[in-house]
């Protein structure tokens, strides 16, 4: 008599070749780790000169590190939806596709950038070692994974489903403020982003009102300054709603949580008081004032100099890339107080409160002048050089009430600040893929709606992929920051892949848009320029990099 078969339904064996697959690309990440720490470190000390000698296997190895992240995140988010009977056709498919290709760029080539592919070879690994970790699970999901069938069928799914959400099983509650989210980019910014853009002119102080009115501005003060007492989990729900509908509007909720977040966390009882409560309505609107010309991301440059005199710091010096300084109420600046302290112990963080100006008026207070800096994306809030020649802050707006704390105040924010910009490259990613459907989906050529073609449909299906991978990365990152746990690293990652593909969303998208998308009237024209600001601000995707793998190789296994 024949023996009955082992019946294993196609969640069950999807999830089980995942965790087999995430079991070897771990094991590719140590090898990598061991090869690369050997040649620029000593007893897990980095020798600084042979570092920087040796910056493209570092970098390469935080690249790896962070695919290894994004594939564990993925099987999780399988293994989630499977446990809460979701996982259908659309999201396994979803998910086959990009297991399938990020082993494959593990074991292959990573692209860290347009011209730059990192390979195991570039990490000192020997192609016999590579071959080791290629187990079966990992030849499986490459060779089956990202196929045209998959990638064809992804697309038929995701135009028969517009409605179905791609990302994770969230609570109701995080649901409802995305749902909230949607409903105000329907009427008031989705209609009117382009406007904004092509005019180089502000976010109407009437949609700033609104978000203030629907909480977008208090979401993570607690409830006793009056803000909802929420996560960073809800900050990236609402941060990927508005940011689909236009990346400043996104920026700009963001730029009070990383205010709000100093004034908790390092301000005293008092500053928190007078504060707090202000920036949860939206009646002060907060702007971070710590790049200068010489000190991007180099804080320890800092040069700007804040002089006691009596009950007043008198502030001078020079910062520039600052976004949103003219209609800014509260001035979070970074200053050297001790100019006898050189690097991060002479630094010292400043509320400084000025009044709100205008266009015909930016700066109507003395001892401070500005010069705008055009830019050709991330418009609705205007970038700035500001000159402070004994302009005055009050000592009592000293964060905290102790000089010397600045950089330790704001390395607490790092984490926060980087979440969030990659839930804003989600968002983005999304637009991107709005517009490339429904280009792709009316623009006839050949008898047959480009959609069909497999040159676009890849690019689609491939967006939907990476839109999910960097989603899933970003809120893991949250949680791991909700739950009190140090995520520098986990951050970094979300924040380095995240803005990689909403770049490369937003490039297909013109892509398929054809010449109707180099046009400054159509939509995706402006998602393309606010894309590539993404992976520059909020630290250089090469400082990302930089950092991940200085933790990976100074604290790694």
């Amino acid at each position: 008599m024949a023996q009955p078969s082992l019946i294993v339904d196609r969640g069950d064996d999807l999830i089980i070749m995942a965790r087999e697959a995430v079991e070897a690309a771990e094991g590719l990440l140590a090898d990598a780790g061991v090869s690369v720490r050997s040649r620029v470190a000593v007893d897990r000390h980095i020798v600084e000169r042979v570092f920087v000698r040796e910056q493209r296997a570092a970098h390469g190895l935080a690249w790896l590190a962070t695919y290894v992240e994004a594939v564990r995140q993925l099987t999780a988010y399988a293994d989630r939806m499977h446990a809460a009977d979701r996982l259908g056709e659309i999201e396994e498919t979803t998910v086959r596709i990009g297991l399938g290709e990020y082993l494959a760029q593990m074991f292959g080539g990573i692209p860290i950038s347009q011209g730059e592919i990192v390979r195991p070879s570039d990490l000192g690994l020997g192609a016999e070692v590579v071959a080791a970790r290629v187990i079966p699970a990992v030849e499986a999901l490459i060779a089956s994974g990202n196929t045209a069938q998959r990638r064809a069928r992804l697309v038929e799914l995701i135009c028969a489903n517009p409605e179905v959400p791609l990302g994770a099983t969230y609570e109701d509650s995080l649901e409802i403020i995305r749902d909230e989210m949607r409903q105000f980019n329907a009427g008031e910014v989705t209609p009117y982003a382009q406007g904004w853009h092509r005019a180089n002119g502000y976010i109407p102080m009437e949609t700033v009102g609104q978000m203030g009115e629907i909480g977008v501005f208090g979401l993570t003060i607690p409830e006793e300054y009056g803000g909802m007492a929420l996560g960073n989990e809800a900050m990236c729900v609402v941060a990927e709603e508005l940011s689909r509908g236009c990346l400043a509007v996104g920026s700009l909720a963001t730029r009070s949580e990383i205010a709000a977040e100093l004034i908790h966390n390092s301000g005293t009882s008092e500053q928190q008081r007078q504060w707090l409560p202000k920036i949860a309505t939206g009646e002060v609107l907060p702007t971070a004032v710590f790049t200068e010309p010489n000190a991007g991301s180099d804080l320890a440059s800092i040069r700007t100099r804040a002089v006691r005199q009596g009950d007043v710091y008198k502030v001078y010096g020079n910062k520039t890339w600052i976004t949103h300084p003219v209609r800014a109420d509260l001035m979070v600046l970074l200053v050297r107080t001790n100019t006898r302290e050189s690097g991060y112990r002479g630094l010292s963080l400043l509320l400084a409160e000025k009044p709100r100006g205008t266009d015909a008026e930016p700066f109507p207070v003395a001892g401070l002048t500005g010069t705008e800096i055009e830019v050709i994306g991330y418009r609705g809030m205007k970038e700035y050089e500001l000159a402070f020649d004994g302009f005055e802050v009050k000592t009592e707006n000293l964060l905290g009430g102790i000089e010397g704390l600045g950089f330790k105040q704001l390395m607490q924010t790092f984490e926060t600040a980087r979440i969030q910009t990659a839930a804003r490259a989600v968002g983005v990613a999304l637009a991107a893929m709005d517009q490339a459907i429904g280009y792709a989906q009316l623009r006839v050529q050949f008898d047959a709606p480009i959609i069909q073609f497999p040159r676009v449909g890849d690019k689609i299906a491939m967006m939907a992929v990476e839109m999910l991978i960097s989603r899933e990365l970003t809120h893991f990152a949250a949680r791991q920051k909700d739950s009190g746990r140090r995520c520098d690293v986990e951050a970094g990652m979300a924040k380095l892949l995240a803005a990689r593909n909403a770049w490369a969303a937003a490039d297909n998208a013109v892509q398929i848009h054809g010449g109707t998308g180099f046009s400054v009237e159509h939509p995706v024209s402006r998602i393309l320029c606010d894309a590539r600001v993404l992976s520059i601000f909020e630290g250089a995707a090469e400082i990302q990099a930089q950092v991940i793998a200085k933790r990976l190789i100074e604290g790694g296994n």
